[in-house]
C-alpha cells in the first residue's frame, strides 16, 4: 500500500522559480531527505496519484525525480510487495493521466516515461512479464493513453537499444535478454498496436500519429523487418506522404526502415521496392510545388537511399563479389539524377540534405577500375551544379553576418570538399570547366553580377587544392597544360582590373587569390606594381570596409615576403609614403582615428621594415628610411608617457598605457625584416634601434601600469637580443635593474626567459655581468616566493608555481651553457643555499617538470665539478645530498609512477646517479651506501630484513649499484626496475 503521509508544503516552496536562495536550499535538503528515506518514494508516488498537485508542475517533476532516484538505487533489490506497489502506482498514474480532467505538460510526460522505462528494465521479463500487455490495455482509455504509451516505448528504446548511449557489459547482456524476450512474447502485438494507432488517429490526432511513426522508426532496427515492410504499412505510409501534417514523419519512418541492417542484395531489393512505390505515387516529381521543410526530409530520405546503396556496393566489392556488386551499383546510378534534382534546388537546406550522397558517389567512382561515359557525364553535371550552388545569394549580408550567413559558409565548405574530390577524380575536367567559366566572366566582368565574378575568382583560388601534385605552393610546376592554364587565368585576373569591382566579396577574393598564387609573380614580375597599388589604394589598405583593410594588412605582409625586392627599388619610397598614414600611433590624443587596429598595424610595421631592410639602398639611406619609419614612435613615446602620468582618469590612463605598449610592439615587429642572411649589423641599422631602446627604457621607471609597460620593453629586448650582437649588452644592466624593482610573481616569471636568452646567446661574454647580478636575481626570486599568499587564490598560487619553475630553468640555463663559473665564484654560503634549493626541488616539490629540471641541474654539476678539485667540498655534497636525493624522490607518496611526466623524472634521476658513478668510479660503491638515509625505515613498508644493520644494508646497496650501474642499463631504467631497486634498498 502506498504511503499516506503528506508532503512538507513549506519545504516545497523552494520549487517556485522566484523563491529566494534560503528557501531553495531548504527544498534541496528536503529533496535529499526524501531520496535517502526508505519511504520517500512512496510519499512522492502518493502525491502524484492523489490529485493534490494537479496544477503544480514543479511539484510533480520534483516527485518523479525522487521516484527516479529510488528506481536507480534501491528498486533492483526490492521485495515482492514493493514491486507490486510500484506496478500499482505506475498504472494508477497512467490511468489518471489518461482519463483525468487535464493532460500534463510534455516535459512531465517525458519524465514519467523515463520512470516507466527504468521500472521496465528492472522488472521485465522476470518480475513484470505482462508489462506490454498491461500497457496495450491502456490504449482503450483514449489519445492521452496512446500518447503516454508511445512516449514510454521511446524511453525504453533509449534505455535498451540506442547505440549512442554507452552501456556496460552487464547492461548489454540485460538488453539482449529483453529484446530476445520481446521478440518472442510481444513484438507482434506491439506492431499491431502501432498499425491501429496510425490508422485510427491519422486524421483526428496527427501529433499522436507522428509520435507513433517515430516509434516504428526506432524499433524497426531490431525487430523482424517483414512486420513493417509489408503492404499494409507501406500503403498507409504512402497515404501519409500526401498529407502535409504527416509527410515529414513518414519520410523519417521510411528512412529508418531502409537503414535496417540487411544483406546487400536484400537491402537493394528493399530500396528498389520503396522507390518504385514512391515514384508510382508521383511523390518524387513534385519538388517545385512543395515547401522546404518537407523537401529537406524527402532529400534526407534520398540521401539515405544513396548512402545505403553505396554501402551495399562497397561490401560486395570488398568481398570480391563483383557480379553481385553490379546490382546495387546500377540501382545507385538510377538515383543519381534524383540526387541532382535535390542538390540544385534553390533552397540550400534542401540542397544540403543530399550533399553526403554526392560526396560518397564521387568517392565510389574513384574506387572503380574504369568510369563509364554516363558516369563521366554525371561527374560533369555534378561539377556544374556545385559551381552554381556555391554562389552567394542576394540576401547574404556581408556587413552584418548572422546565423544564416554562417550556415551558408558551412554549406559552401561541404560543396568545396566535393569540388576537390572531383578534381582528384578528373583534374582535366575541373581545369577546363573553371578556365572556360573564368574567361567568359572576367572578360566582361563590368556587366556581371558580383556573385558571378566572386565565384570564378573563388574557383581559381580553390584550384590550388583541387588539382593534384600541387605541393608546397608549387602551383606552376609539373603538368604543362595545368601550368599554362593557371598562368593564363592569373594574367587575366591581374590585368582585367577586376580588383576595382565595387563589392567587398570580389575585392577580398582577389587579394586572397593573388597571395595564394604568389609564385606566379616570380615568373611574370611585370604584374607586381599593379597588384601592389591595389593593396595600397582604396581597394585594399585604404578600403572603406574595415574587414577588407584588416584582412589586407595580413595578406600584404605575406605578399611582400615573396616579391623580388629589386622590382620595387624604384618605387620603394612611394610605397612607404602611401603606408605612412597607417603607421600613426592610435592614441587617445588623436581620437583613435587610425584606419587600422593595433593588431593590423603590426603587419604594416613588419612589412615596412621588410621593405627597408631588404632594399638595395646604401646604409645611410636605409638609416634615413628606418628613422622615418620609426618616427611616429620616437616622436610621441615620451609625450604619451608624460600624458599618461598626468592623466587622472583611470580609463584614459589605461588607454595611454596600451598605446605605449603597442608602440613598443610596433618597433619589435619592424625588426622582423632582419634574418640570419641579412643581419642588423650588415644593414648598418644598429643605431636607430638602440636609440629607440633608450627611449623605451624610460618606461621601466613608471609607477602605473608597470606590468603592461614592462611587457612591451621585455618584448623589444627579446627582439634586440636576436637581432644584435654585443651592441645590446651595455643596455642590459639598466634594464635588469628596473625590471627587478619590486616585481610580483608574474613579472618576475616573465623576466626569466629574457635573462635565459641572454645567457644562451652570449655565454662567456655575459658571464662577468651575470656573476655580479646572479645573487640579486636569486634573492629577488626568493623574496617574492616568501611573501604570504592567500591559499584560496588559485591564480596567485599558479603564478608562484610558474616562478618557482622559472627559477630552476634559470639555474639550468647557467649550468648548461658553460658558464658554471658564475655559480663557482659565488660566496660559498650563497652557493650552498642555491644547491640546497635545487636538491629540495628534486625531492620535495610535487611537480614533475620542476623535479626533472632539478635532477638535470644536479647531473650537469656532477659532470662539471665531480671528480675534480674545481669546487671544494662538492664531493661531500654529492655523497651526502645528491645521491640520497636520487633515492628519496621516488619514495615520496606524491611520486606518481602512472604519470608519463614522472617517468621522465625517473629517467633524469637515474641519469644523475649514472653521472656520479662515471665520475667517482669504485669510490661511489664504497662511500655512497653510508649516506643512504636510514630514516627511510619508517616508511610504511617493512624491509627490516635488509636494514637490520649497516653491514647488511651496505652490502645489499653495494651489490645492487655495482650490478646495475656497471651494466649501463640505469640510463634506460624502466619504472618497474627502478621501483624494485628502491624497494630492495629501503
Amino acid at each position: 500500500m502506498l504511503c499516506e503521509i503528506v508532503m512538507d508544503e513549506q519545504a516545497l516552496l523552494g520549487l517556485n522559480p522566484l523563491a529566494d536562495g534560503t528557501t531553495q536550499q531548504q527544498t534541496l535538503q528536503y529533496f535529499e531527505q526524501l531520496k535517502s528515506s526508505a519511504d520517500g518514494w512512496q510519499l512522492c508516488a502518493t502525491a502524484l496519484t492523489s490529485g493534490t498537485y494537479t496544477s503544480n508542475d514543479h511539484v510533480k517533476f520534483f516527485c518523479f525525480q525522487v521516484v527516479e532516484d529510488f528506481f536507480k538505487k534501491s528498486y533492483p533489490d526490492a521485495n515482492t510487495d514493493v514491486t507490486q506497489n510500484v506496478k500499482t502506482f505506475l498504472l494508477t498514474w497512467l490511468q489518471q493521466q489518461s482519463c483525468g480532467p487535464a493532460q500534463d505538460k510534455s516535459f512531465i510526460r517525458n519524465k514519467a516515461a523515463q520512470v516507466f522505462s527504468l521500472a521496465f528494465i528492472i522488472d521485465y521479463p522476470s518480475r513484470w512479464p505482462g508489462f506490454f500487455m498491461d500497457l496495450i490495455q491502456t490504449l482503450q482509455w483514449g489519445p492521452r493513453a496512446v500518447d503516454m504509451y508511445l512516449r514510454i516505448l521511446l524511453a525504453i528504446d533509449s534505455e535498451v537499444v540506442d547505440r549512442e548511449i554507452t552501456h556496460t557489459a552487464m547492461e548489454n547482456e540485460r538488453n539482449t535478454l529483453i529484446k530476445d524476450t520481446m521478440r518472442v512474447q510481444c513484438v507482434t502485438d506491439l506492431v499491431d498496436s502501432w498499425y491501429q494507432i496510425i490508422s485510427n488517429y491519422e486524421d483526428s490526432n496527427t501529433e499522436v500519429t507522428c509520435l507513433c511513426l517515430e516509434v516504428i522508426g526506432a524499433y524497426v532496427s531490431w525487430i523482424d523487418l517483414s512486420l513493417v515492410a509489408n503492404d499494409r504499412f507501406v500503403g498507409i505510409l504512402l497515404r501519409f506522404m500526401a498529407k502535409p501534417l504527416l509527410r515529414e514523419s513518414s519520410c523519417d519512418c521510411i528512412h529508418e526502415i531502409i537503414l535496417k541492417g540487411m544483406d546487400p542484395l536484400g537491402k537493394t531489393k528493399l530500396i528498389e521496392s520503396f522507390i518504385t512505390v514512391l515514384d508510382s505515387a508521383g511523390l518524387l516529381n513534385t519538388l517545385e510545388d512543395n515547401e522546404g521543410d518537407y523537401l529537406s526530409k524527402l532529400g534526407k530520405l534520398i540521401n539515405g537511399i544513396g548512402l545505403q546503396l553505396i554501402q551495399c556496393w562497397q561490401k560486395l566489392f570488398k568481398s570480391k563479389e563483383l557480379s553481385s556488386a553490379d546490382v546495387p551499383l546500377k540501382a545507385l546510378e538510377h538515383k543519381v539524377p534524383l540526387m541532382f534534382r535535390f542538390l540544385r534546388h534553390e533552397d540550400d537546406d534542401v540542397s544540403g540534405s543530399v550533399i553526403q550522397f554526392a560526396h560518397d558517389y564521387i568517392s565510389l567512382l574513384k574506387q572503380l577500375p574504369c568510369v563509364s561515359e554516363q558516369q563521366k557525364q554525371n561527374v560533369k553535371d555534378l561539377l556544374f551544379i556545385i559551381m552554381q550552388k556555391m554562389k552567394y545569394d542576394e540576401s547574404y549580408s556581408f556587413d552584418h553576418e548572422g546565423e544564416d550567413e554562417a550556415m551558408f559558409e558551412e554549406y559552401r565548405k561541404e560543396l568545396k570538399i566535393i569540388f576537390n574530390n572531383i578534381g582528384a577524380l578528373d583534374s582535366e575536367l575541373v581545369l577546363t570547366a573553371v578556365h572556360n567559366l573564368f574567361a567568359q566572366t572576367l572578360t566582361h566582368w563590368q556587366n556581371k553580377q558580383f556573385q558571378d565574378v566572386e565565384i570564378v575568382t573563388t574557383l581559381l583560388y580553390m584550384m590550388a587544392e583541387a588539382l593534384p601534385a600541387t605541393h608546397s605552393g608549387q602551383y606552376f610546376m609539373g603538368d604543362k597544360t595545368k601550368v599554362s592554364t593557371l598562368q593564363e587565368m592569373m594574367r587575366l585576373l591581374v590585368s582585367s582590373r577586376v580588383s576595382c569591382f565595387q563589392h567587398p566579396a570580389v575585392v577580398m577574393q582577389f587579394f586572397e587569390t593573388v597571395v595564394r598564387y604568389d609564385k606566379f609573380f616570380t615568373a611574370e614580375p611585370q604584374y607586381v606594381p599593379d597588384v601592389l597599388m591595389a593593396f595600397l589604394d582604396e581597394r585594399g589598405l585604404h578600403n572603406p570596409s574595415a574587414h577588407i583593410r584588416s584582412r589586407t594588412a595580413y595578406l600584404f605582409s605575406r605578399f611582400v615576403r615573396t616579391v623580388n625586392k629589386s622590382l620595387l627599388q624604384d618605387c620603394l619610397e612611394e610605397i612607404l609614403c602611401r603606408l605612412s598614414d597607417l603607421l600613426v600611433l592610435n592614441s587617445p590624443d588623436n581620437g583613435l582615428k587610425c584606419h587600422l587596429s593595433g593588431e593590423d598595424q603590426l603587419f604594416i610595421y613588419e612589412t615596412a621594415g621588410v621593405f627597408v631592410v631588404q632594399s638595395n639602398f646604401p646604409p645611410e639611406k636605409k638609416i634615413e628610411l628606418m628613422r622615418q619609419l620609426l618616427a611616429p614612435i620616437v616622436s610621441k613615446f615620451d609625450i604619451l608617457l608624460q600624458q599618461m602620468l598626468s592623466e587622472s582618469d583611470d580609463t584614459k590612463q589605461m588607454a595611454y598605457a596600451q598605446c605605449l605598449s603597442q608602440a613598443m610592439a610596433f618597433a619589435s615587429r619592424v625588426s622582423k625584416g632582419f634574418s640570419s642572411n641579412l643581419t642588423m649589423k650588415q644593414c648598418g641599422l644598429i643605431e636607430p634601434f638602440t636609440e629607440i631602446l633608450k627611449i623605451f627604457l624610460h618606461a621601466l621607471d613608471v609607477p602605473v601600469h608597470r606590468s603592461l609597460l614592462q611587457m612591451g620593453v621585455r618584448q623589444y629586448l627579446h627582439r634586440m637580443v636576436v637581432c644584435m650582437q654585443d651592441e645590446i649588452l651595455p643596455y642590459i644592466p639598466m634594464a635588469m635593474e628596473n625590471l627587478l624593482k619590486n616585481p610580483d610573481a608574474k613579472e618576475l616569471h616573465d623576466f626569466i626567459p629574457l635573462i635565459n636568452q641572454l645567457v644562451m646567446k652570449f655565454k662567456k661574454q655575459i658571464a662577468p655581468f651575470l656573476q655580479e647580478s646572479f645573487m640579486p636575481i636569486v634573492r629577488t626570486i626568493f623574496h617574492v616566493l616568501s611573501l604570504p599568499c592567500d591559499t584560496r587564490d588559485q591564480v596567485a598560487a599558479n603564478e608562484r608555481k610558474l616562478l618557482q619553475r622559472g627559477y630552476f630553468s634559470f639555474i639550468a640555463t647557467v649550468v648548461n651553457n658553460n658558464v658554471t663559473e658564475v655559480l663557482q665564484n659565488q660566496d660559498p654560503a650563497n652557493l650552498s643555499r642555491v644547491l640546497m634549493t635545487v636538491i629540495e626541488g628534486a625531492v620535495e616539490i610535487p611537480d614533475p617538470q620542476t623535479q626533472k629540471l632539478c635532477f638535470s641541474i644536479l647531473k650537469r654539476l656532477v659532470e662539471v665539478w665531480g671528480g675534480s678539485n674545481v669546487l671544494s667540498g662538492f664531493d661531500d655534497v654529492t655523497y651526502k645530498q645528491i645521491v640520497p636525493a636520487c633515492f628519496m624522490a621516488p619514495m615520496k607518496t606524491s611520486f606518481d609512477l602512472a604519470d608519463g611526466q614522472t617517468i621522465l623524472v625517473l629517467n633524469e634521476c637515474a641519469a644523475c646517479l649514472k653521472a656520479v658513478s662515471d665520475k667517482k668510479g669504485d669510490d661511489f660503491y664504497q662511500i655512497s651506501p653510508v649516506y643512504i638515509p636510514t630514516n627511510l625505515k619508517s616508511k610504511p613498508r617493512d624491509y627490516t630484513d635488509l636494514l637490520s644493520n649497516d653491514e647488511v644494508r651496505f652490502k645489499n646497496l653495494q651489490e645492487l649499484l655495482q650490478g646495475i650501474l656497471h651494466s649501463g642499463s640505469f640510463m634506460t631504467l624502466g619504472r618497474l626496475r627502478y621501483t624494485w631497486i628502491c624497494v630492495r634498498i629501503f
